[in-house]
């Protein structure tokens, strides 16, 4: 396990911004008694708290598996992809959010993208290509993805429309348990 790279950062740091925005501070500058930081570990990003970081240097390389939150992992071409494992931070400080009908929750949930007709709310003035979290109409988040189209661009579309590119779902649980870890 080590810290990240100066590359390693700004492809993490890039791709969460899309997704939180100007939040990405709150993640990084936090009280002394509440440290977190990123470390990579096997192609993978973790987020934990500095204690347990302190704890894991005494358990050998190999013999350590996970640690923290795995906010995503690196590809062989070095582009970062984040993981559904972090979607409790995007969801604790999204920018913008995307609310789906109860009848759009398992089509989403099975991967497939979000349609106009499965459409419940949308923030206000979300640009096109945006990164956006996907909850349910009772503020349970499923997922994040990226919008096809902007807040004003949605409201022309036809019902059968993308709005909502899939990125990934908490049904990924369930689907790639296999190859998830």
């Amino acid at each position: 396990m080590r810290p990240l790279t100066e590359e390693e950062t700004k492809a993490v740091f890039e791709k969460l911004a899309n997704y939180i925005g100007k939040n990405l501070v709150h993640l990084i500058d936090r009280d002394e008694d509440d440290a977190y930081c990123f470390r990579l570990h096997k192609d993978r990003v973790y987020y934990l708290p500095l204690p347990m970081l302190h704890m894991a240097t005494s358990v050998a390389r190999p013999n350590l598996i996970s640690l923290g939150t795995c906010f995503g992992k690196f590809s062989k071409t070095g582009k970062f992809k984040l993981g559904i494992t972090c979607l409790d931070w995007l969801a604790k400080y999204a920018k913008y959010k995307v609310w789906i009908k109860p009848s759009g929750e398992l089509p989403f949930l099975y991967g497939n993208h979000v349609a106009k007709a499965h459409l419940g709310r949308i923030t206000e003035d979300t640009p096109e290509h945006q990164g956006v979290v996907v909850y349910n109409m009772a503020d349970v988040p499923l997922g994040f993805g990226v919008t096809a189209r902007s807040t004003i661009d949605t409201r022309k579309l036809d019902p059968t429309g993308i709005i909502v590119f899939h990125q990934a779902d908490v049904g990924e649980f369930l689907r790639d348990e296999d190859t998830m870890f």
